[in-house]
């Protein structure tokens, strides 16, 4: 084990020191690697982006690199626990890992095959091959089906329908969405290296649009419409759902103008808020962002809005694209939850976001959780007693 060595006064008055060590007291997984990922002929684990953080014994943080990791049976198909060591502390993830499809294709991370009636690749616009959803309706149930929007996150510049990130929204054949009467329709959008915003929230919207114009195909009721996303898809997810009917977040060449794009609850996991406060919320809460500073030129909010965040020029934009900004009266119920340890989004963020929503909708119509020592969409959030948690929101005001 290394030691970092400080001074301290040890009391005497001749100025004799006594050295203290500090030692690793624990670490985190602050930026996991991705959640889904194929088994190939070298059966690599791709670690890429991962990004492990220590607390010391004095409380400061640093970034770690030379930590060790311990993969059981990677060449097997299946939801694996990867385990992190460093300086005899230790962290866990999980990582699903599916065969590449013979045709070089993609496969989902969630298994789908108990579902008898999906529509995959659905287009609900034509201006991006983007503009594509994956439909999941319940095998059994009364219709018409309340709806669950999946939107996957990634940082407004990656990410997919089915990437893993829509596993909680459509659940297994015991528990979840569909599982509990809900149809799951998994949205792509534009990102960032294909478009700016608004382009992204304008997809979005036109996605609820399509599936309201499309309820009676689908079997899904019209007045019971969800949105549930992580990190930059529970941003997106506040957005639509307080912004229904704001026309210049809405682009009706798009299609099913006219129709609404209101939403009747919201599921906001992680969600950023406020881009241009997060490093000034990271420093009051004396925690360094493990994707480094959101106020640069070369942040993914950056890329996402097309100007620097934290100049004048970018304000605007980080205004327009801020749910806070549009809170009113009429909006719907909201469900946040966000881990005491995430190290992408400062916790205050949801905090903030939570406490402005209870201002204006009262109390009773928002439920803000943290999950301590979760981190950034880390395992904590996928257990089967948080899903049914959100499980519970939604049925509160969607059944």
């Amino acid at each position: 084990m290394s030691f970092i060595f400080v001074s301290c006064d040890d009391g005497d008055d001749d100025d004799n020191v006594t050295d203290a060590p500090v030692t690793t007291a624990r670490i985190e997984i602050t930026t996991p690697p991705t959640k889904t990922q194929y088994r190939t002929i070298d059966t690599a684990l791709d670690l890429t982006g991962m990004s492990v953080t220590a607390t010391m014994s004095d409380s400061t943080t640093e970034v770690v690199t030379d930590y060790t990791t311990s993969v059981p049976d990677f060449t097997t198909a299946g939801t694996k626990t990867v385990t992190v060591a460093y300086e005899g502390k230790t962290a866990d993830f999980t990582v699903t890992v599916m065969a590449k499809p013979s045709d070089g294709g993609t496969q989902t991370g969630t298994d789908t095959s108990w579902i008898k009636t999906k529509y995959t690749n659905v287009a609900y616009a034509a201006k991006s091959s983007a503009q594509v959803m994956d439909i999941y309706i319940p095998n059994e149930g009364t219709v018409p089906f309340p709806l669950i929007i999946s939107i996957h996150g990634g940082a407004f510049k990656s990410g997919d329908k089915a990437d893993g990130q829509e596993s909680p929204m459509v659940g297994t054949a015991e528990s979840g969405g569909v599982a509990n009467g809900y149809a799951v329709a998994s949205i792509n959008y534009r990102l960032s290296s294909e478009a700016k915003f608004p382009a992204q929230i304008n997809d979005v919207k036109a996605a609820i649009r399509f599936l309201r114009a499309n309820a009676a195909e689908y079997n899904l009721n019209p007045d019971k419409f969800a949105a549930w996303g992580g990190s930059a898809g529970g941003n997106l997810a506040a957005l639509a759902a307080v912004t229904g009917g704001v026309a210049e977040l809405a682009d009706d060449s798009l299609g099913n103008a006219g129709v609404s794009d209101a939403i009747q609850a919201c599921a906001d996991w992680f969600g950023p808020i406020y881009f241009s406060t997060m490093d000034a919320e990271f420093a009051a809460l004396g925690q360094t962002p493990a994707t480094g500073a959101t106020n640069t030129a070369t942040s993914p909010e950056t890329a996402y809005l097309g100007k620097t965040i934290g100049t004048a020029e970018a304000e605007p934009l980080v205004i327009a694209a801020s749910p806070q900004t549009y809170i009113t009266t009429d909006d719907p119920a909201f469900f946040i939850q966000h881990g005491t340890a995430d190290r992408n989004i400062p916790i205050t963020q949801s905090e903030n976001f939570a406490e402005a929503l209870s201002n204006i909708l009262g109390a009773d119509k928002v439920t803000f959780e943290e999950i301590e020592g979760a981190g950034h969409g880390t395992s904590e959030f996928q257990t089967a007693e948080n899903v049914a948690k959100v499980i519970a929101f939604l049925d509160k005001y969607l059944k």
